[in-house]
């Protein structure tokens, strides 16, 4: 399938995390400019890009949480920071979740060691805005007004559709969601992550609600999916990353297509399927934490992110990015990437963010109970 032009959505979605710095002091205090970078609201409060930059360079480094380097080519996207600013880029716990990013930055405040910045899915966006700070890139006029919160707090910046991978060398290829409930798939479907703190896994249940019935105003109709999937002994509580797949232990994962499909050119017999019907699309959100111990380097790296260059990284990865219409019509899209894409899906939906927060309360309610 090829991918369709005009496929930009309009939400957020999240991804949760854990922080453990390395190589940084613990009670640093911000660089100089760090009080006046702390409140700039864009590189003009600073006195330009060029002043952002140096300003960024005079602080060093920047903490990032929650970025594996196979999710979205953020190890390409983080490599080309360091190589363009000569910033040195400390990554914490890159399988960790949306809420764990936010604990991190709660319990590390006023330290060095704090996250600069956020990846964040929907659900923990909203719940946190106090946690983040005002700031508005240079292309923010190409961010639809959809995708952005208007002062600047967050930012939709990429997006797929929710998919399932499988070891096709393993288990057949599955066309339709209760497929999964049968003998082949005895202990061998996963998720990636607890759906009441990962963005991936919230999105799993979402997409398990609309291909079992239900809508997005209630995920009953997901959670009841993989309450029947734990009774049939298919559900497997395991938390999914590169290793287990390559090693077979997670033999059929729902996640993002952009990433099942990086597994594929990695694990022989992999491959990815998005299911017929109504296909589920989020996007993640990108903010900067209130309390960032390198606010410059914070901010620069928001640049670096909605840049073209990073945004068809994106693209080359599988994911959409944000500023997707603006820059085809501009003219700097990467035509062969979006072209390499493949997903057509028939029908896509996103949650609002009233949907999400009313989601998010019934999972902490019922998942925990539904799958024990």
């Amino acid at each position: 399938m090829k991918a369709q032009r005009g496929w930009v959505v309009a939400l957020a979605a999240a991804a949760i995390v854990t922080l453990g710095l390395s190589g940084c002091s613990a009670d640093a205090a911000p660089a100089d400019g760090g009080a006046k970078a702390a409140t700039a609201t864009s590189a003009k409060d600073l006195g330009g890009i060029d002043k952002l930059v140096e300003a960024a360079k005079a602080e060093g480094q920047l903490n990032v949480i929650a970025l594996p380097e196979d999710w979205s080519n953020y190890g390409k996207i983080i490599s080309g920071f360091k190589k363009k600013y000569g910033i040195t880029v400390n990554s914490a716990s890159p399988d960790a979740a949306s809420a764990e990013e936010i604990k991190a930055a709660k319990d590390l405040k006023g330290q060095n060691t704090a996250p600069d910045v956020f990846d964040l899915g929907t659900a923990v966006t909203l719940a946190n805005t106090d946690q983040f700070a005002k700031y508005q890139v240079e292309n923010w006029a190409d961010i639809p007004d959809a995708n952005k919160e208007k002062s600047g707090l967050w930012y939709n910046d990429y997006t797929g559709v929710m998919s399932i991978g499988y070891d096709s060398n393993k288990v057949p290829a599955p066309t339709k969601l209760s497929d999964l409930l049968g003998k082949d798939f005895a202990g061998k479907v996963a998720i990636n992550g607890d759906p009441t703190q990962a963005g991936a896994a919230f999105a799993a249940v979402g997409m398990a609600t609309v291909q079992n019935g239900g809508t997005l105003d209630d995920y009953s109709k997901g959670i009841e999916f993989f309450s029947d999937l734990k009774k049939a002994g298919n559900f497997l509580p395991l938390d999914p990353t590169p290793a287990t797949i390559a090693s077979g232990e997670t033999p059929v994962v729902f996640d993002w297509n952009y990433n099942n499909m990086a597994q594929e050119s990695k694990v022989p017999g992999w491959k990815t399927v998005v299911l017929d019907g109504d296909a589920l699309g989020s996007y993640y959100n990108q903010a900067i934490n209130v309390d960032a111990p390198h606010p410059a380097a914070a901010r620069l790296w928001q640049e670096w992110i909605y840049s073209d260059e990073v945004q068809n990284l994106y693209l080359q990865a599988g994911a959409l990015p944000v500023r997707l219409a603006a820059m085809d019509k501009a003219g700097t899209v990467d035509k062969k990437a979006l072209d390499a894409v493949g997903v057509e899906p028939t029908s896509l939906i996103q949650a609002t963010p009233e949907q999400t927060e009313k989601a998010a309360k019934l999972l902490g309610e019922k998942w925990a109970a539904a799958v024990q």
